[in-house]
């Protein structure tokens, strides 16, 4: 018979797998929502423009919870410049070209470019800080980049060069994305990630309705009612729900652990694409697809030991958490 502190943590364990897993679909479910807002005439400015408005208002309301819970310390003009900057890179720029790809390649193939993001922040962490990359890292990104490649063939046969200018972008998307993902390490453990999350996504929300006023400054109100609808579902149930839920899960089960969670996301998108938009599933895709998990799933085997006896405490703080997009 389990005692009853060993019982509350396996309890503890199941919900933060449950949480990672279900967060890492709904995020994926974005790449679906904007192509269904797609076939409504909408365009990747006015989408963003309208996720950024309806989710800001549910970030602040975090951001008030989390604010009653503990006190923040003060923050200077220098670190909301830098703020500033990441929710350009992280939310803004990311985003936006992850929906002008999206334009041209499948829901299955954005979701596991994406996925690559980790391997990206290595290689950024190689060539610009320096950083040492070991003899496992190295085989995760070949492998992962193979799978890339394999699923890329798919998308390329049936759009030509519009597929490789697709992956192109939401290539530069990850790659933004990991850029603020460097950034934010570090900004991270002195604003906390609540914040920061709060705080970029307020300067993201910014630039995306100044740059839809200036490509249309009458788009937002003049959208089809299916756009507002997919686009409230795009801001709550697909971006600030499920951050919530992997900030939780990382704080209950620690990062290694969520991130193999995160496999549900590729796996989830392709499945979702099937079903909601007719792309078709392919034994080439799942093939590629089966490449990149490994790759991730190496990385994460590799990052594990170091991370297990800080990530594993027991803690109900949210500020020591990492967010994602």
């Amino acid at each position: 018979m389990q005692s009853p502190s060993a019982a509350h943590h396996h309890q503890r364990y199941l919900y933060g797998i449950v949480m990672a897993g279900i967060g890492s679909m709904l995020f994926s479910g974005k790449a679906v929502l904007v192509k269904l807002a797609f076939g409504y005439g909408a365009n990747a400015e006015t989408l963003l423009a309208l996720r950024m408005l309806m989710a800001l208002p549910l970030f602040w309301t975090v951001y008030w919870w989390e604010a009653r819970r503990k006190p923040m310390s003060p923050i200077t003009w220098l670190d909301r410049a830098k703020i500033f900057f990441l929710g350009f890179l992280g939310y803004f720029l990311s985003s936006y070209i992850d929906f002008l790809g999206l334009q041209y390649i499948s829901v299955g193939l954005e979701r596991i470019v994406l996925y690559l993001t980790p391997t990206i922040v290595l290689l950024i962490s190689y060539f610009a800080l320096n950083k040492a990359i070991s003899k496992m890292q190295w085989y995760a990104l070949v492998v992962g980049y193979l799978g890339v490649f394999v699923v890329f063939i798919q998308d390329a046969s049936s759009g030509g060069a519009y597929a490789w200018l697709g992956m192109a972008l939401v290539f530069g998307s990850a790659c933004s994305y990991a850029a603020y993902m460097i950034g934010a390490g570090e900004m991270v453990k002195r604003v906390g990630s609540v914040r920061l999350v709060v705080l970029a996504s307020s300067a993201s929300a910014v630039l995306s309705i100044l740059q839809s006023s200036l490509y249309n400054p009458s788009a937002v109100f003049e959208q089809a009612n299916q756009v507002y609808w997919l686009s409230l579902l795009n801001a709550s149930l697909c971006t600030v729900i499920p951050m919530l839920l992997i900030m939780i899960a990382i704080n209950r089960i620690g990062s290694p652990l969520v991130a193999q969670a995160g496999i549900l996301g590729p796996v989830s998108t392709i499945f979702l694409g099937y079903f909601i938009l007719s792309e078709p599933i392919t034994w080439l895709q799942i093939a590629g697809m089966t490449l990149v998990i490994a790759a991730m799933w190496l990385l994460v085997r590799n990052d594990a030991p170091r991370k297990r006896s800080s990530d594993f405490k027991k803690s109900d703080d949210l500020d020591e958490v990492e967010p994602l997009n």
